[in-house]
C-alpha cells in the first residue's frame, strides 16, 4: 500500500496527476476485487446492457462490473468458498485518496478464495458523489449504469455451489454446456435441478451422459446434502444396467453400503434403491453388503428405515437374515428407541418359523421387557397377537409379579393390556392377587401414581363375582382413600355402581 508519508503526499496533491494515475493503478492492482473499477473506466463495461436489461437512472439494482463468463469459464476459474469469511474494510489494498466512497463506514467485503463482494449500507447517491468528488472516478460513478441506492456489488468469480448474498444463480442452458463438470454441478442445489431436469426431459443418452460422469463418484454423491436427490432420480429412470453398477460401485468396499445408511442424506438413496431392485443378483449383493451391519442399522435413527424397508419391499428369503438376527439379539433390539420399533415391524412381516422362534424368544424374557421404557411397548404387541401359547408363557412369568408390576411406571401398562386381553380365568387371577396382597396393602395400590390405573381397567374388564369383590374392597377403604389425589378417579368411576 505504501508508506504513511507516501499516502500523505498524494493526498495533499505533491503528485503529479500522471504520477498519481499510475501509483493508483499499481495499487489497485494488487487487490482483484477493484481491477473491476478500471475495467469500466477505460471500457465502460456494463453486465446489463451486454446482456440487455434494461437500465433506468433511478433503477435499485446493483451493477455487475465484471464481463460475462460462460458457465465453462466459471466452473474452471471458480474454487469452493467454503472459507468465506467477513472482514473490514480496512484490510483492503485500496488507495485511499480515490476510493472514499467504498471505505466509508459500514462498509464490508465478503471475502473467499476468488470471490470479493463488496456491499454498502444506508449508502445513497449525493452521499456517493460528495464522497469521490476528488477521485479520478467521479464522472464514471455518476454514471446512472453505476450507482445504486443503499448497495453496490463488485463481484469476483463466483465459485461453484456456494453464491455470494449479492449474486444470482448460474444459468445452465444444455446438458452439452455442462459436459466435463457434471461431478461438479451434481453437488449445487441449482445444478442438481438442472441435471433432475434432464432425468425428467431428455432421452436415454442424456442419461447414460450424466451417468458416465457421475458414477465413479456415487457413493459421494448418495451422501451429499443435494447429490443424494439426484441419485435418487437417478435410480428411477437409469436401465438394469446402469442400476448394477451403482450397486457395485457401493458394495465394492466392506460395510460401505452400511455407512451410506447410517448417513442423513444416503439413507434415502439406500431406500430407494431397495425399492427399485429386481433381479437376485441385485438383491443378494444388496443383502451380502446389509448383512454385517444389521445391529447398527436397527439401532440408528437413519439406519432402521433401510431395514423396515427391506421388510416392506423384499421377499421372507430375502429378510432371513432380519429375523435371524432379530431372535438372536432381541432383547438388545427390543431395549432400544428404535430398535424396539423394528422389532416388531419384523414380528409384522414374518411368518411361519421365523415368526414363531421371534415370538417365543419375546415370549421368554417377557417380564425382564415388560418393566423396560421400550421393551413394554414389545410386549403389549405380542399380547395383542391373542396368540395363545405367547399368553401362556407370558402369564407363567408374570404370576406373583403383577403387584410389583403395577406399581411401576411401564409394567403397569402391561399389567392393564393382560386384563384386557386374558380370558376370563387369568383375568380373574390377576384381580384375586391384586386383592389378596399384603405388602403392600390394597390400600396402597389405591393410592399409587401408576396402579390406580391398574385398578380402574380391573373394574373395567371383571365381571359377575370377581367384580362385586373389588368394587367391595374399594367401598372398604373409601373413607380413607377418597380424599387421594390418585384414588379420586377410582371411586368417581361408574362402574363402581354397577
Amino acid at each position: 500500500m505504501g508508506s504513511p508519508r507516501h499516502v500523505r503526499q498524494m493526498r495533499n496533491g505533491n503528485y503529479g496527476r500522471g504520477n498519481m494515475e499510475a501509483e493508483l493503478a499499481a495499487s489497485l492492482s494488487r487487490n482483484p476485487m477493484v481491477d473491476d473499477l478500471f475495467y469500466a473506466q477505460n471500457y465502460g463495461a456494463n453486465i446489463m446492457e451486454e446482456r440487455g436489461m434494461p437500465r433506468a437512472p433511478d433503477s435499485p439494482l446493483c451493477t455487475n462490473l465484471r464481463p460475462h463468463r460462460s458457465v465453462h469459464e466459471s466452473l474452471h476459474y471458480n474454487p469452493p468458498m467454503s472459507n468465506a469469511r467477513a472482514v473490514p474494510l480496512t484490510n483492503a489494498r485500496l488507495a485511499l485518496g480515490s476510493l472514499d466512497t467504498i471505505m466509508s463506514e459500514g462498509s464490508f467485503i465478503i471475502q473467499g478464495e476468488g470471490s470479493n463482494y463488496v456491499a454498502t449500507r444506508g449508502l445513497n447517491r449525493s452521499r456517493c458523489r460528495g464522497s469521490v468528488s476528488e477521485s479520478n472516478f467521479n464522472k464514471h460513478l455518476q454514471r446512472p449504469e453505476l450507482q445504486c441506492q443503499g448497495l453496490r456489488t463488485y463481484e469476483a468469480p463466483r465459485s461453484n455451489g456456494i453464491y455470494g448474498p449479492f449474486s444470482s444463480e448460474p444459468k445452465y442452458n444444455s446438458l452439452a454446456e455442462v459436459r466435463g463438470y457434471i461431478y461438479l454441478i451434481a453437488k449445487d442445489q441449482h445444478g442438481c435441478r438442472f441435471l433432475q431436469r434432464v432425468f425428467e426431459e431428455g432421452s436415454a443418452e442424456d442419461v447414460q451422459v450424466i451417468f458416465n460422469e457421475i458414477v465413479d463418484h456415487v457413493a459421494e454423491l448418495m451422501m451429499n446434502s443435494f447429490g443424494n436427490y439426484l441419485m435418487q432420480k437417478l435410480l428411477d429412470v437409469c436401465n438394469e444396467e446402469q442400476r448394477m453398477q451403482i450397486i457395485l460401485k457401493v458394495t465394492m468396499e466392506p460395510e460401505q453400503l452400511v455407512r451410506i445408511s447410517l448417513n442423513t442424506h444416503g439413507t434415502r438413496v439406500v431406500q430407494k434403491l431397495i425399492e427399485t431392485i429386481k433381479t437376485r443378483r441385485q438383491i443378494s449383493l444388496v443383502v451380502s453388503a446389509l448383512e454385517p451391519g444389521f445391529l447398527s442399522l436397527i439401532k440408528d435413527l437413519n439406519g432402521n428405515h433401510v431395514v423396515q424397508h427391506c421388510l416392506q419391499f423384499l421377499s421372507n428369503e430375502d429378510n432371513k437374515f432380519i429375523f435371524v438376527a432379530a431372535a438372536k439379539y432381541c432383547v438388545d433390539i427390543a431395549t432400544h428407541q428404535h430398535g424396539c420399533c423394528v422389532l416388531q415391524r419384523c414380528i409384522g412381516h414374518s411368518n411361519g418359523e421365523h415368526r414363531e422362534k421371534l415370538i417365543a424368544e419375546i415370549s421368554a424374557n417377557a417380564l425382564l421387557l415388560a418393566q423396560h421404557q421400550y421393551g413394554n411397548y414389545v410386549v403389549q404387541f405380542i399380547l395383542d397377537l391373542r396368540i395363545p401359547s405367547a399368553m401362556s408363557t407370558m402369564n407363567m412369568q408374570f404370576e406373583g409379579n403383577y403387584v410389583r408390576m403395577s406399581m411401576q411406571k411401564f409394567s403397569s401398562h402391561v399389567v392393564e393390556k393382560c386384563l384386557a386381553v386374558f380370558n376370563d380365568e387369568n383375568r380373574a387371577r390377576i384381580i384375586c392377587e391384586l386383592l389378596t396382597t399384603r405388602t403392600p396393602c390394597f390400600e396402597q395400590l389405591l393410592q399409587d401414581p401408576h396402579a390406580n390405573y391398574v385398578i380402574q381397567s380391573a373394574l373395567r374388564h371383571s365381571e359377575g363375582y370377581v367384580h362385586n369383590l373389588l368394587v367391595e374392597a374399594i367401598e372398604s377403604h373409601k373413607a380413607i382413600s377418597r380424599n387421594s389425589p390418585y384414588s379420586k378417579k377410582i371411586f368417581s368411576h361408574k362402574l363402581l355402581k354397577k
